[in-house]
């Protein structure tokens, strides 16, 4: 049973106050308010689940997985405090912030999509058949690199924003599925 328990009804967090116009342009701020939110969410909805959820092996994992998205997040929330967060990326991160606020999960998969291996061209098959290194190589290799790729941190905080955007698409029933992305 357990429509007696106090713990087991909780109400779900509720929203902060409504944030003024200055905030709600205030990338950095928004950024960090909205995946801390989600993590907070997530650490409540496994403190709910009763014990016999929790021992189970499912259970177990998506502790860890919880655990590991809390550990990896956390350069990112730093750099959202310090206001050191990479223009290109904060705008990429902001829009998914965005798009997930909205209910439109597709569309902030794509974004992640773009922050995560970027729109570059990619060199499939042969690339250095020549003697000569080609000046189109050069291209592939600076410009249009996919930020993920620049460092271990970054690879990892990203990984966690997208168990957070899952996270966030499972938790609003009142999206319609059309604006949700399915694992196939």
């Amino acid at each position: 049973g357990g429509d007696g328990g106090g713990e087991a009804t909780a109400p779900p967090p509720a929203p902060s106050a409504p944030m003024t116009e200055e905030e709600l342009n205030d990338k950095p701020k928004r950024i960090y308010r909205y995946f801390k939110s989600l993590v907070r969410q997530w650490e409540d909805d496994l403190a709910r689940r009763p014990d016999d959820v929790r021992r189970t092996a499912a259970g177990k994992n998506e502790t860890k997985t919880l655990k590991q998205c809390r550990d990896y997040i956390r350069p990112l929330f730093q750099l959202c405090k310090r206001r050191e967060l990479a223009d290109d990326l904060q705008s990429h991160l902001f829009r998914i912030v965005t798009e997930c606020e909205a209910g439109e999960f597709v569309r902030a998969h794509d974004a992640y999509m773009d922050v995560a291996i970027g729109r570059a061209a990619w060199p499939i098959g042969v690339t250095m058949v020549g003697i000569h290194a080609r000046s189109g190589r050069a291209k592939i290799e600076s410009s249009n690199v996919a930020h993920v790729m620049n460092s271990e941190s970054q690879r990892k905080y990203l990984t966690s924003v997208k168990r957070l955007m899952s996270y966030a698409q499972r938790k609003r029933p009142d999206v319609h599925p059309s604006k949700k992305v399915m694992n196939l």
